[in-house]
């Protein structure tokens, strides 16, 4: 199956897909504020740039896309054009993300990893 939008248009859809202040990243923030838990945001010292820092309690939380971060659910399904691209594109990420959180353990934070389809699809958690 053919692409139904022109480079043009596909490279415009895909310059405007961002890294920070996604639905679910602001969804997770949002609760955890409400909450009252306090954290930084994209800490550039840390290894990964998780979404977010939990210095007082030695944590890391990142939000994850299904897709970009290659999870392997139904939301990460690989693309039918390009697939030699997308595969090594995806796999690369997900070694990153390995690399990043090893990294981090090793300096002795806790790690946790939030994937978009717990926060929607229907395969999503419950409970608010």
């Amino acid at each position: 199956m053919t692409d139904v939008l022109t480079a043009e248009q596909r490279q415009l859809n895909m310059s405007r897909i961002r890294g920070r202040d996604t639905r679910p990243e602001m969804l997770v923030r949002q609760g955890l504020h409400a909450r009252g838990l306090r954290y930084r945001l994209h800490d550039r010292k840390l290894p990964g740039r998780p979404d977010l820092v939990f210095p007082r309690h030695g944590a890391v939380l990142f939000v994850h896309g299904c897709f970009w971060h290659a999870h392997g659910c139904a939301l990460s399904k690989l693309p039918a054009t390009r697939q030699d691209f997308w595969k090594q594109k995806l796999e690369g990420n997900a070694a990153r993300d390995r690399r990043a959180i090893d990294a981090l353990q090793a300096a002795g934070w806790r790690v946790l990893v939030i994937w978009e389809c717990a926060l929607r699809g229907p395969a999503r958690l419950s409970g608010r």
